[in-house]
């Protein structure tokens, strides 16, 4: 499916990975948001579950293994050019996950791929719901560790 001027929104996932106090970012390598850090993800793919996607994304990306994969938010980013069409549609499915082996290396569309304490994180991402996500992930995960 065409990704410019789309006839159906797209679906794509992607993964909050925590480590402690760290989150797993990726330099993303390929558009849209070339050279931006972002979460590992991706579009799902048709047979495929959401889950299955997230575990495929973060693998492909990054060479991490995850767990606990748990449903974090469902977020729309919507773009228009001044002429009111829809350029870009896409269904992001937001999951977190702690790390469950593997080292991190940059895969597939990711230019880099590494470790961030959370605080640095935030910084680093420009969209501003990815920062809320990461946020909120962990807050879930400092939650369930008292």
């Amino acid at each position: 499916m065409n990704r410019d001027f789309p006839v159906a929104p797209l679906i794509g996932v992607g993964v909050v990975v925590l480590n402690g106090d760290s989150v797993l970012l990726i330099r993303r390598g390929k558009p849209p948001r070339l050279g931006e850090w972002s979460l590992p993800g991706g579009a799902q793919e048709l047979g495929e579950t959401v889950r299955q996607t997230a575990i495929r994304e973060v693998r492909e990306e990054t060479g991490i293994e995850i767990a606990d994969l748990a449903l974090l938010d469902v977020v729309d980013l919507i773009s228009s050019p001044q002429d009111g069409r829809v350029q870009h549609h896409y269904t992001l499915i937001d999951f977190q996950a702690v790390y469950a082996g593997g080292v991190s290396a940059a895969g597939t569309d990711a230019a880099d791929a590494r470790w961030w304490p959370v605080s640095e994180a935030i910084g680093l991402v420009s969209w501003a719901e990815t920062k809320r996500v990461i946020g909120l992930a962990y807050e879930r995960h400092q939650a369930a560790a008292t």
